[in-house]
């Protein structure tokens, strides 16, 4: 009789996801855009999900949540909000086209902070977490040939601009399978001078 892990307590597994999250006024302006693009090229792979800078995603242990809230909330306490600055688009060639994001730094300087503590995310060797080193917000996502091409001939000239401050990021949970995501936690960045180097030890 094979026992299906899924089913015991704690044994669980999710996805997780760590993000940025503008406000709402700029989220329903980028949702508009992803909106218009989704109906004139016919791809909806960006729509599921508000939208948002996402800085990791990773497969984990629904038992591991606990311990891995406490990690990062300790990231967030210790990391001061800033400002992010969108402008026009970007894309990926072939199958993805973004809202640019021109303020790269602080972003990456966080996800390096969040870094350590990967191995709290690694699930195996085969699940291993994705740090997005280059943000960008997804309008078009998994585009085949002529979406790619028709979609970035348009954006490639049009305009966007927008900015928010970052004064949080969002720990998004949803069970493998799963489409929608649900906010588990959130992180309020306070710029304290926290001391993580004594959390490690009991990590």
């Amino acid at each position: 009789m094979k026992i299906n892990i899924q089913s015991i307590p704690g044994c669980r597994i999710n996805e997780y996801m760590l993000v940025l999250a503008p406000h709402e006024e700029l989220r329903n302006k980028i949702a508009k855009v992803r909106n218009e693009f989704s109906e004139k090229y016919k791809n909806s792979a960006a729509l599921i999900g508000k939208p948002h800078l996402a800085l990791v995603r990773f497969t984990q242990l629904e038992m591991m949540e606990e311990r891995l809230v406490n990690r990062l909330k300790v990231v967030g306490m210790g990391f001061q909000p800033f400002r992010i600055s969108l402008k026009d688009y970007g894309s990926f060639p072939s199958h993805t086209i973004f809202i640019n994001v021109t303020t790269k730094i602080p972003i990456q300087n966080l996800v390096r902070e969040i870094r350590d503590a990967q191995r709290l995310m690694k699930l195996d060797n085969e699940h291993k977490p994705h740090f997005i080193d280059e943000p960008f917000i997804a309008i078009g996502r998994r585009l085949v040939p002529w979406q790619y091409e028709k979609g970035w001939l348009e954006y490639s000239h049009r305009q966007f601009t927008g900015s928010f401050i970052a004064s949080h990021m969002l720990f998004l949970k949803r069970r493998l399978g799963d489409k929608s995501w649900q906010i588990a936690q959130r992180f309020e960045f306070m710029n304290l001078p926290v001391t993580t180097k004594q959390g490690e030890l009991f990590v």
